[in-house]
């Protein structure tokens, strides 16, 4: 994703916004580094979005006198009214405890993986190499961050229960309970959907930022700076939230269910597409957007400036 900057950073005369290209490609350990900061970042500045979709997929029985979340908007104004600020970041450490896992290997790794795959004396990686690339650092760190991901879910879904009906009082007490009544492998429920799923996210996030910035900076449309960054993230996030959002609803479901509630993956997608039809396989779809095309353009405009400012830190 570095590999074009100081090709084209001559040819445009232009302010440079934000830190300018490294002389010195940044190393594996500095994209690893900064992939899992960034991923913190962005995490910190889109989670509400991400509490609202999850709540927005988990059908919850409804008393007479239960508040009923409706939109985005309004999921987010009733959480900040009936159970305050806080239960907008419910779930927050495990989702920073997942970043600095899974963003790490699944972005920081992503070019030295893309290397791998590009034939010897290659001018540039071509779509085959991206996309096995994307495939690749996807799948090791879902394996590898697969229990944070659980957790996750589980206590964001957790906030829209009624306070007498919450399972988990906080996130240790979430992996501890996951582990007591399902198993250790419960903690790494869903994790062949979630490896399709990341397999298509990564594909429609880092392949698609990695395309659309090349295309930018070789048609001399753009430098490689924020605004370039801002672009193609936003194309990514939007690419990623299209082809994604079927595996993420269903992946959902299926890994905040009960015990026995599901046989398997197959028969929750049946069970969703009998309840609600195709429409039940973009349920959410519009906070999907918003925290997924907000979340990608925050994370790769941090992510390239960290490794800028880590690189300027070493030298």
């Amino acid at each position: 994703m570095m590999s074009t900057a100081e090709l084209h950073l001559s040819a445009h005369p232009t302010t440079m916004v934000g830190l300018k290209p490294p002389e010195v490609p940044p190393t594996a350990a500095v994209k690893f580094f900064s992939a899992g900061t960034a991923g913190c970042i962005a995490d910190l500045v889109t989670f509400p979005l991400d509490t609202a979709k999850i709540q927005g997929e988990v059908r919850i029985p409804r008393g007479a006198g239960t508040v009923q979340y409706r939109g985005v908007l309004g999921t987010l104004s009733t959480m900040v009214r009936t159970e305050g600020p806080r239960s907008l970041y419910s779930g927050l450490a495990a989702g920073l405890q997942r970043q600095m896992s899974f963003a790490s290997i699944r972005i920081g790794l992503y070019d030295s993986v893309k290397q791998l795959y590009t034939p010897k004396g290659a001018e540039s990686a071509g779509l085959g190499a991206r996309v096995l690339a994307g495939c690749t650092t996807g799948a090791v760190a879902v394996t590898c961050a697969q229990p944070t991901d659980v957790v996750k879910v589980r206590f964001q879904a957790n906030g829209a229960l009624p306070a007498g009906a919450r399972r988990y009082s906080g996130t240790v007490d979430a992996y501890c309970t996951i582990a007591r009544e399902e198993g250790v492998r419960g903690l790494w429920r869903g994790t062949l959907p979630n490896i399709a799923r990341n397999a298509i996210i990564n594909c429609g996030e880092l392949v698609t930022y990695d395309l659309v910035k090349d295309a930018l900076l070789r048609a001399q449309l753009m430098t490689d700076n924020v605004p370039c960054h801002f672009v193609a993230a936003f194309g990514a996030g939007f690419c990623a939230t299209l082809v994604a959002s079927p595996v993420d609803v269903v992946k959902t479901r299926y890994m905040n269910a009960g015990p026995g509630q599901y046989r398997n993956v197959l028969s929750c997608l049946l069970a969703l597409l009998m309840q609600d039809g195709l429409a039940g396989f973009y349920k959410g779809f519009v906070p999907s957007f918003l925290r997924l095309g907000s979340w990608n353009i925050v994370m790769f405009v941090s992510y390239e400036q960290l490794q800028r400012a880590t690189v300027l830190a070493q030298s």
